[in-house]
């Protein structure tokens, strides 16, 4: 099994799978790519947009894309292409998505993008009973280049708020460390070691590691697959 499938099958190993970490770390990118990923490997999949705190990072701006690649696309009622209003508003095909990919587990992935920090776990949080009542994980993706999650501690300090707020419990941890075109190996592996830290110290599997557009050889000396990440997500200033 080549690295790139390995990553696969540990990200997408369950039905409901829930993206959360720091503002800015990358979930929206993250989110997408998996959900990319999901789709092409043959699953019917769909993406939850629950980041109803930032409004330039949102996976519904790619509804289009998402769904030419057959991704069914949730989101917030004002969310849709050129809205940067950030209206705290969940539409009603959330609850079924999450039971029917539960009810469905074999062939069905449902992908969460949920909001940064304990204050976008919030809205998560209204769906926590459902979601535990079944199979699901909850990832963490940690990006040492960022404010607050250069070292393991605060990230740490930073996914304790968000379990709590969330009522979830993480599952697993990915390092997605990027500067933008400036990525080298040197920042993939500098962020492997603080990420691999952060899921030592919360008990957790350190899952993989993203490489960014482009880069198409894993790393060696990594002990964790890589995940290739295909797609970029700009911001509207871009």
């Amino acid at each position: 099994m080549t690295d790139g499938s390995t990553a696969l099958r540990r990200l997408l190993a369950a039905p409901v799978t829930i993206i959360v970490g720091h503002y800015g770390v990358g979930k929206t990118s993250f989110a997408l790519n998996l959900a990319l990923a999901s789709a092409a490997e043959g699953f019917q999949t769909a993406l939850a947009d629950l980041d109803v705190v930032n409004p330039y990072f949102r996976a519904a701006e790619y509804r289009d894309e998402l769904e030419a690649a057959g991704v069914e696309v949730i989101a917030p009622v004002f969310s849709e292409r050129g809205s940067n209003l950030d209206v705290p508003s969940l539409n009603g095909a959330i609850v079924p998505a999450i039971e029917e990919a539960q009810a469905h587990a074999g062939d069905r992935r449902l992908i969460i993008d949920a909001g940064g920090d304990d204050a976008g776990a919030t809205a998560l949080g209204r769906f926590a009973p459902l979601i535990a009542a079944g199979d699901y994980a909850m990832i963490c993706v940690v990006n040492s280049r960022r404010l607050q999650t250069a070292g393991a501690d605060e990230a740490l300090e930073i996914l304790r708020e968000i379990e709590v707020k969330a009522r979830l419990s993480a599952t697993g941890v990915v390092s997605n460390a990027h500067l933008k075109a400036a990525t080298d190996e040197d920042v993939v592996k500098q962020g492997v070691d603080v990420a691999a830290e952060v899921a030592r110290l919360a008990g957790l599997d350190f899952l993989a590691y993203t490489l960014a557009p482009g880069m198409e050889t894993p790393l060696g000396g990594i002990d964790a697959p890589a995940f290739f990440m295909r797609r970029a997500v700009r911001a509207p200033w871009e």
